[in-house]
């Protein structure tokens, strides 16, 4: 597969999902997970994993803390000569001045299609950037090529669609791993095959189907072109069978916290042979004081405990106080937890300062969001 395939990571969905205030100032993509990791960091790590060593990102909008966490790409190894991590924006570019009244992520593309041109690989695959897995996408690639479809769609068969992945896109298959037509999972059944929104198809097929959409004018987004023309082209699905989450609410992103700290799901997102990489910050170990008491937590380094955490993640240089009790929380970096403070079923992202003796508490379905750079 090594150098037969380019990827393209699209940040420009429909709907524009996001989690909450966590998604004021930065992409989804973006956002911080499991004590050290961005969301971007599974999907941009899968690639690299698979030997896909040319990488852009189509970003919308909001993409400085995406280029600050992403830099060169030297942390995933793709800060090279040939091929490497781009990063594109649809602003100031010849193709946008002429549809910058259109919007989706046909036009994003668009905007710079000519990196795609200049791409020598012979297939592309294309994936969002709120997927949560580990994948070798080598197999999806071989089954594409034996298959002769003109476009493969990864999916992932679940049984519990009435209660997660709502939103997300459905695929309605026969026999022979046709895709017949694709709808949207509105929780209804528990049984669906879930689209991870990750395509492949060759590259030139994909170019001339961006200039065919944007020549029509009939759709923004690409998924929709692929439901109009289904009948007309052979789109087939590969199934992933491992854990998967889509990370498009605050409710899926609590969840996936959680699922996180149980052993099977770590193992498997974390596995050895599959690094997720993500960008180095060497700090000093977790300091664990007299008080500290810690059950099925994430703590990540650089972090002071004093009190209790009990099914938490505490990212990077988090101070919890004397006698301070942590539920259930998601702590982002630089956040302090003064003596004293009750915290259940709360996220802070970063910065956050909470005074002695006071409690938050949210439900467990529907946790407190506290934005970032907050003094309570």
């Amino acid at each position: 597969m090594k150098n037969q395939c380019m990827g393209l990571i699209n940040l420009d969905k429909k709907g524009n999902p996001n989690i909450n205030i966590l998604n004021y100032a930065r992409p989804l993509a973006s956002t911080p997970i499991a004590g050290r990791y961005r969301i971007i960091d599974f999907v941009l790590s899968n690639m690299v994993n698979s030997d896909i060593t040319n990488v852009g990102i189509y970003a919308k909008e909001k993409y400085r803390s995406l280029t600050d966490h992403l830099g060169s790409g030297k942390d995933w190894d793709l800060s090279r000569k040939k091929g490497g991590l781009y990063i594109f924006s649809p602003e100031n570019t010849k193709h946008n001045n002429n549809y910058g009244f259109r919007t989706g992520d046909v036009y994003s593309i668009l905007a710079n299609i000519d990196y795609i041109e200049r791409s020598k690989e012979e297939y592309i695959l294309i994936a969002p950037g709120y997927m949560l897995c580990s994948m070798d996408y080598k197999e999806a690639l071989k089954y594409h090529k034996q298959s002769k479809n003109d476009i493969t769609v990864i999916y992932k068969h679940v049984t519990n669609a009435d209660e997660d992945f709502l939103g997300c896109r459905t695929l309605n298959m026969d026999s022979n791993d046709r895709v017949l037509n694709i709808g949207g999972n509105i929780g209804a059944f528990p049984s669906a095959n879930i689209s991870m929104e990750t395509y492949i198809m060759k590259r030139t097929d994909f170019i001339k189907c961006i200039y065919k959409i944007a020549s029509l004018g009939t759709h923004s987004y690409f998924e929709d072109y692929i439901k109009r023309e289904i009948s007309n082209i052979q789109v087939g699905g590969f199934e992933f069978e491992n854990y998967l989450k889509c990370i498009n609410s605050i409710q899926s992103y609590a969840e996936a916290s959680k699922e996180i700290l149980k052993k099977d799901v770590s193992s498997e997102l974390f596995n050895l042979e599959r690094k997720i990489f993500t960008k180095d910050k060497s700090q000093a170990p977790t300091i664990y004081m007299k008080n500290a008491e810690v059950k099925n937590s994430f703590v990540a380094t650089g972090c002071k405990i004093d009190g209790t955490v009990e099914n938490c993640t505490l990212f990077r240089k988090v101070e919890v106080g004397r006698g301070a009790i942590l539920r259930n929380c998601v702590i982002m970096q630089n956040c302090k937890i003064e003596p004293g403070v009750v915290l259940e079923n709360v996220i802070f992202d970063k910065n956050i300062i909470i005074s002695k003796g006071k409690e938050l508490k949210g439900d467990k379905d529907y946790p407190m969001v506290i934005e970032k750079n907050q003094k309570l």
